[in-house]
């Protein structure tokens, strides 16, 4: 009888505590980054922007990572979009966010989008009252935060970087991209020039809570004068633009 104890102890330990399933490979976030600028997805239009909007920079410098959530502010035809989706992957979520103000020109952007990825969600709704079904670990503003101090988007700034704070879980990031405005010109430019300035924006969004984390100056111009417009032939596409990483503090 002790003998048949001892086996049967010995046979369960070998069913509950035997190998265990290996632990799944490491995520190579530098090829994640590549396959996502050349997926064949992309349009041949959008691809074409590369050399100036820099993707592999802009994904390093926002250190995005596969399965994460990321909120892409008003992303219009989705340049951005099309490349966070791939990089969270199946277990991310990228929320397409379109201003209600847009939503009859942008919404089928969005909807556009979330047919060509399955993790891609839109959301419409207004700046200063935006949320989201889960914490975010990115929220990404690509050439927009200039337009919500237009006074036809009706948009409280502060609020709107309020709502950003409170849609970030604690260490999540919030990066913003925008077109340089001259020292001094705060948000007087926003409408005529479509720029503002860049520690005027900081001033702003620390003011919500966050921690100013760098810049990168990868989409840097010297040569922009930064006194017409960013429409101006002379200069679209190619405009001094500054990359901003704050943090929501722990």
């Amino acid at each position: 009888m002790k003998r048949l104890m001892i086996a049967a102890c010995l046979a369960l330990s070998a069913c509950t505590t035997g190998p265990a399933d290996p632990p799944p490979p490491p995520v190579d976030v530098a090829e994640a980054y590549t396959l996502a600028i050349v997926d064949p997805r992309r349009p041949t239009v959008e691809v074409a922007r590369d050399p100036l909007r820099r993707p592999r920079d802009m994904l390093e410098f926002i250190g995005l990572q596969p399965g994460q959530r990321i909120a892409d502010i008003r992303p219009e035809e989705g340049y951005f979009t099309r490349l966070f989706a791939p990089v969270v992957g199946p277990e991310g979520r990228v929320y397409a966010f379109v201003p209600t103000l847009t939503a009859a020109r942008e919404q089928g952007f969005a909807e556009g989008l979330a047919a060509d990825y399955g993790n891609v969600t839109p959301v419409i709704g207004l700046l200063d009252e935006m949320s989201f079904p889960e914490p975010l670990d990115v929220v990404f503003m690509g050439q927009e935060y200039h337009d919500f101090h237009i006074d036809r988007f009706d948009v409280d700034v502060a609020e709107m970087n309020r709502r950003v704070f409170a849609a970030l879980r604690p260490g999540g990031l919030y990066v913003i991209l925008d077109h340089s405005g001259l020292p001094g010109t705060g948000n007087t430019e926003v409408e005529s020039l479509h720029r503002i300035e860049g520690d005027f924006l900081r001033r702003e969004v620390e003011a919500a809570g966050f921690v100013f984390e760098g810049e990168t100056r990868v989409l840097a111009n010297p040569d922009d004068s930064r006194t017409i417009s960013v429409f101006d032939e002379s200069i679209r596409g190619r405009t001094d633009q500054f990359v901003y990483r704050f943090r929501r503090p722990e």
